[in-house]
């Protein structure tokens, strides 16, 4: 029989152990005593990192239970309100992560909606959602409820459509083998034209893989066998490039995941450097980097996807130190692995004023949000 006194000592210890396991070091980039700008947060993999609890008596007598619902090889990620929709490469599937459920659903993909080979994956505002599936060789859409809709791409219009982006009444497709970028009628789904086309020229790409939109409709692509970012106008007319093929800061050795903060700034992923580099818009140049391969907090193991977030910050506000104050949120998925998807906050210190450090070679001073 178990007595009132060993029941409070296991009590004791369970508390004592999920104290334990909510005590997370706390990472910035750049490093104390410089000025931070991020704050790695936390890492989500399973149900159980965002909440979803287990009978602490059942765990006591059966050991660590750890849930069958986890992301396995996150290709893009995208967000809105309360979830985080992932394009999973292993299942198949988008998978919802629901924060206030506290748990992991797929959208379900039926009949004409059946998904085959997902990859990026676009949320407008309206909560429509456009996904690239290269194995269909369309571009796919579910409604706010996760309904399908429709499907764009009639018999050859799209080879291999790894991305997607829509702003207004266009949507842009990546189409990997096209090296193109194609921009489609939302209300008819005819082409109206072709962005890019082979070649190593500016303007030119090789292998576009990601492409992202910022607010005023310019169009961002990850060349990504040229090993650049470029700029397009949202007319399509070539205007700059970020990156080279360097194994120095600024540059690109397997350039993926890109995104757009609201204050023009490029985030770009590097799945062979395992980081995230950071570009000034007008510029061009690198003011800030992130992530490292290894098995410390914050570290990356083969980033593919990023995706930058503002509505979700107050999910995350219980990782955040206490003199620092995020703006939004940096999503990153790792493909390989235990944590899958690493949580960064954007921000700016607040605490007391930090020591002068000697300027380094990149101007970590003169990071996004300083100027």
């Amino acid at each position: 029989m178990i007595n009132r006194s060993m029941i409070s000592l296991i009590l004791l210890l369970l508390m004592s152990c999920a104290a334990t396991q909510e005590k997370i070091e706390t990472v910035f980039y750049p490093p104390l005593p410089q000025q931070p700008r991020l704050q790695f947060l936390t890492s989500i993999t399973s149900e159980d990192d965002i909440g979803k609890e287990t009978s602490a008596f059942r765990e006591f007598l059966l050991g660590e239970i750890k849930s069958m619902k986890q992301i396995s090889r996150p290709y893009d990620i995208a967000a809105v309100p309360g979830k985080i929709y992932v394009s999973d490469r292993t299942f198949r599937k988008i998978l919802v992560v629901d924060f206030d459920k506290m748990e992991f659903n797929f959208i379900r993909d039926e009949g004409e909606g059946s998904l085959d080979q997902p990859g990026g994956i676009w949320i407008e505002p309206s909560g429509y959602k456009y996904i690239a599936d290269f194995g269909r060789k369309q571009v796919v859409v579910f409604n706010e409820k996760d309904e399908f809709v429709k499907a764009y791409g009639k018999e050859g219009q799209f080879n291999k459509p790894l991305d997607v982006a829509v702003h207004g009444k266009k949507m842009y497709v990546a189409d990997f083998n096209e090296h193109h970028i194609a921009v489609v009628d939302l209300d008819t789904g005819e082409t109206l034209h072709t962005i890019g086309g082979s070649g190593a020229e500016p303007g030119k790409m090789h292998r576009p893989s990601h492409l992202t939109i910022d607010t005023e409709g310019n169009i961002y692509v990850d060349d990504s066998f040229n090993f650049r970012i470029q700029k397009y106008k949202s007319d399509g007319q070539y205007e700059k490039q970020f990156g080279y093929l360097g194994d120095t800061l600024g540059g690109f050795a397997r350039p993926k995941g890109i995104a757009v903060d609201a204050d023009g700034y490029l985030y770009a992923v590097d799945t062979a450097f395992e980081n995230v580099q950071i570009f000034e818009n007008q510029s061009t140049l690198l003011v800030l980097f992130f992530g490292e391969f290894g098995p410390n907090p914050g570290s990356m193991y083969l980033p593919n996807s990023i995706y930058i977030d503002y509505e979700n910050i107050k999910y995350f506000q219980k990782y955040v130190d206490k003199n620092f104050n995020i703006k939004y949120l940096v999503y990153v998925g790792n493909m390989l692995g235990e944590h899958k998807i690493n949580v960064y906050g954007f921000g700016e210190w607040t605490g007391k004023p930090l020591p002068e450090v000697p300027r380094q070679k990149l101007k970590l001073d003169d990071s996004p949000g300083t100027k």
